[in-house]
């Protein structure tokens, strides 16, 4: 009965809030739950039977978590997630508001999370994860983590909390560095996890780990590896077996997800896993929403493309391999810091149809200083998403849409995206 008041609060302002914004409401009542009833959360996630696992770092914790959440239903157990990436301290208020029974309690084996690197040093303080899987440390949001160590830093202590399996990154030298330091006892439970190193020599800008400025550590002894590419049909090797699926978008930094989603599964159900039925599901998996998304506007097919750092542009960039006529770029409020737009190699750009989002002008000038044609910039989001449909369909490729955060949640609000989980292929 303690929490019942709090939740009934919490789902009569998610309610009103939606009546007004469809597909809106899961911020505030997730903010409300939080300060009314602050135990919640540890109390939620500490009642499930096979535990909590974590998929945290910089980059590549949606698709990874969708990727290990489907892979382990399709095994058979029931799990508890956040599918639409919320994965801050409130929005797992929010996913409580959403699943729970008016006592706080949730139906489940297990709970599979994506966090925030820096939430998750926060929330497992207070429960401890059953696995935890740490994809990468990038340059990313320094106006919030000052510095690549400090995120390091964090994700050392969620790994130090984990009971169980520990997954890392074995191309990354932050997570290297963190597998070095963790200790004698907890190193028995790591697993790394990596890309062929002929894959990633052969890419411009690798996997864009952030700089350790230490002397460099060698590559761990690895568990699990992406063989080959080609498009986005990839080849794994995992503990000697191999497997053939689909990405669900183009470029390595997918790849690297779908391995990490993979030996994640097989750590956590064991003996259980079948690595035939795990490559099947990758196979019929649509992206996350937003992350290389195809969805139909007015009968007309649309890339939607999200980068959140540099590395996650330029990534992008150097997987833009449709070769689009028609682009929009619409970069947002989430851009605090828009400095780091000029570190991004725009180079693959040939021309940008319209720019626009919050941050309109410093994307402009970045392009217009790389001598990228512009057609128009409209700062107002909703008229330039109008002015980009109503552009006649293109001679090859797919109108593509580039934004931020901030841009891509106005944005699929303006069209009426309003579930995360509607993705196709």
């Amino acid at each position: 009965m303690f929490y019942l008041p709090a939740i009934l609060i919490g789902r009569a302002t998610r309610s009103l809030i939606r009546m007004v914004r469809p597909g809106g409401g899961s911020a505030l009542p997730g903010l409300i739950l939080s300060k009314l009833a602050p135990g919640l959360l540890a109390k939620s996630l500490s009642s499930f039977p096979r535990g909590l696992v974590v998929v945290t770092g910089s980059a590549g914790k949606s698709t990874t978590t969708k990727m290990l959440v489907a892979i382990v239903r399709a095994h058979g157990k029931e799990v508890f997630t956040n599918p639409s990436t919320a994965n801050i301290s409130q929005g797992f208020y929010s996913a409580i508001l959403e699943r729970a029974n008016l006592f706080g309690r949730i139906d489940g084996e297990v709970a599979i999370l994506e966090m925030d690197e820096g939430h998750a040093a926060e929330i497992t303080a207070r429960v401890s994860p059953t696995q935890s899987t740490i994809l990468n440390v990038l340059e990313d949001q320094l106006d919030r983590f000052v510095d690549p160590a400090l995120v390091r830093e964090k994700l050392a202590l969620v790994a130090g909390r984990t009971k169980g399996p520990i997954l890392l990154n074995a191309d990354d030298q932050n997570t290297i560095l963190i597998g070095s330091e963790i200790g004698s006892e907890l190193a028995k439970q790591v697993s790394w996890f990596g890309i062929a190193n002929d894959l990633i020599d052969g890419t411009r800008h690798g996997l864009g780990a952030a700089p350790t400025y230490k002397t460099q550590l060698p590559r761990p002894r690895i568990d699990a590896e992406i063989l080959t590419i080609e498009g986005t049909s990839a080849t794994a090797n995992l503990d000697g077996n191999v497997a053939e699926f689909n990405l669900p978008n183009r470029g390595l930094h997918y790849a690297l997800d779908s391995i990490a989603a993979l030996t994640s599964a097989s750590r956590y159900l064991a003996n259980d896993f079948d690595l035939a039925l795990a490559a099947s599901v990758l196979d019929e998996l649509p992206p996350v929403f937003a992350r290389g998304e195809i969805a139909e506007v007015g009968g007309e097919e649309i890339e939607f493309i999200l980068v959140q750092n540099p590395m996650s542009f330029q990534l992008n960039l150097d997987n833009l391999t449709t070769n689009p006529e028609q682009i929009m770029v619409a970069i947002g409020r989430d851009v605090h810091d828009p400095s780091w737009l000029w570190t991004v190699d725009l180079s693959s750009l040939t021309h940008i149809n319209i720019v626009s989002g919050y941050n309109y002008a410093e994307i402009a000038l970045r392009m217009a200083y790389a001598d990228i044609p512009i057609g128009e910039v409209e700062p107002n989001l909703e008229t330039a998403i109008e002015k980009f449909l109503a552009l006649p369909q293109p001679n090859h490729g797919m109108k593509t849409v580039i934004f931020s955060a901030d841009a891509m949640r106005r944005t699929r609000r303006i069209l009426g995206f309003t579930d995360p989980e509607a993705v196709d292929r």
